[in-house]
């Protein structure tokens, strides 16, 4: 459970515009939906193995506490972590996590939300279709020339995409002033026409994330970033900026 439930926060309160995620299981899948509170990203996953204590549909709220609860030193080892359960309108739901060291002598409960409340809060935001001009695995190496472009360009917020030659090109800032670009992908497949900005901090944040990326770029004006941890598949769809 501890594995679980840290896989959880580190693909979405560590990356620093979630708060709360909706949590929709049943005995044949576990899936998980978020959204950062300003709209800049939405985020949804599926674990590889439906995850039998959440069966159900609850959210969980305040992630930071759930951070701390999981780092403290009582509960990293031998420690009992469970989900409590509760009747309600005549079937149980989930309605909290039960924390208890090895000796049962330090405890805490965590308290999820109502799947009403949480289902409001986290109205599904239904992305239309849209095709991916491009697909590509992004390297090691690109993401840290990506880190250190960004690193020379640093007031600047947002880049751009383009494709020259079968390469990926990102590039930052204004020529006409200070500015920068670099080929983050070779070889690419497909063709970008129009010239978005794209959030800098954002596209970061998930390339450091634990696990085997892919990254979808849509002349529509959408980026899809999708991680898998080896626990759960987590895709982030960041819409396009003006600038």
């Amino acid at each position: 459970m501890r594995d679980f439930l840290l896989d959880l926060v580190e693909h979405s309160y560590d990356l620093g515009c979630i708060e709360l995620i909706k949590i929709t299981g049943s005995d044949t899948e576990t899936v998980v939906d978020g959204i950062a509170e300003d709209k800049s990203v939405v985020v949804k996953a599926r674990f590889h193995k439906p995850v039998a204590d959440f069966i159900g549909t609850f959210g969980m709220p305040n992630l930071n506490k759930l951070k701390i609860l999981l780092n403290i030193a009582e509960y990293r080892e031998d420690a009992e972590i469970s989900v409590k359960r509760q009747e309600r309108n005549g079937e149980e739901v989930p309605v909290g996590l039960h924390f208890r060291n090895n000796t049962g002598d330090f405890r805490n409960d965590y308290r999820f939300m109502v799947s009403e409340i949480v289902s409001e809060k986290l109205k599904t935001v239904k992305m239309k279709e849209v095709p991916w001009n491009v697909e590509f695995e992004p390297t090691v190496a690109g993401i840290m020339r990506l880190k250190m472009q960004a690193q020379a360009n640093a007031e600047e917020t947002t880049f751009q995409a383009k494709t020259e030659d079968g390469n990926l090109k990102f590039l930052f800032g204004d020529h006409s002033t200070h500015a920068g670009d670099f080929v983050f992908a070779n070889d690419v497949t497909g063709k970008l026409s129009q010239s978005w900005h794209w959030p800098v901090q954002q596209v970061i944040s998930r390339m450091n994330l634990t696990g085997d990326k892919k990254i979808q770029i849509s002349d529509s004006g959408a980026t899809k970033i999708t991680v898998d941890s080896g626990i759960a598949v987590y895709e982030y769809i960041l819409p396009a900026q003006s600038k």
